[in-house]
């Protein structure tokens, strides 16, 4: 019986990990290592029997892989609409920016953390152009659009590689 009620909460814990890495990726947080960390976290709680560590390092492999998909994201963004690499460069300081100072200034949970991101990528990118590269103001702009844009894909390609991350634990179950 207490097995059962043990193994009941273990499986409910290791489900809201997986929700709350999904959902966190989603605001372009840490969710993929939660994903990873509760994977780890289950394979050392079955006593190393489920997934391995050919599952695991894909996983690993995953979120390093997701990490780098969205921190490069907005510059690549910034580049495709007209921006040169000093706007990348600015995009991606202006992500973790506007991340830092709107998250506790709009106060509904997470999503201030990726309306900051976005935001500051569009500042960093936009601001850069018309200062330094003395872009007119709608060039300029357009660059920020293209930052802003390409945060919002890399959140989606980081929930992607994290539902990824999903179908190889899935895959190397055991």
């Amino acid at each position: 019986m207490m097995a059962t009620l043990l193994a009941i909460l273990g499986w409910t814990a290791f489900g809201l990990a997986i929700a709350a890495g999904l959902v966190l990726d989603f605001v372009g947080l840490f969710g993929n290592w939660i994903i990873l960390s509760a994977m780890a976290g289950l394979w050392a709680a079955t006593g190393f029997v489920h997934f391995g560590w050919w599952g695991l390092g894909g996983m690993l492999l995953l979120a390093v892989l997701g990490e780098i998909i969205e921190m490069v994201a907005a510059g690549y963004g910034a580049s495709k609409f007209g921006g040169g690499k000093g706007a990348m460069v600015a995009a991606f300081v202006g992500c973790l920016v506007g991340a830092i100072v709107l998250t506790p200034l709009i106060p509904v949970p997470l999503v201030g953390t990726m309306i900051g991101a976005c935001l500051g990528a569009f500042v960093g990118a936009a601001l850069y152009e018309y200062i330094v590269m003395e872009k007119k103001t709608q060039a300029a702009l357009w660059t920020g659009v293209g930052a802003a844009l390409g945060k919002v894909a890399g959140v989606f390609a980081k929930v992607f590689v994290g539902v990824a991350m999903l179908v190889v634990a899935v895959l190397t179950y055991s």
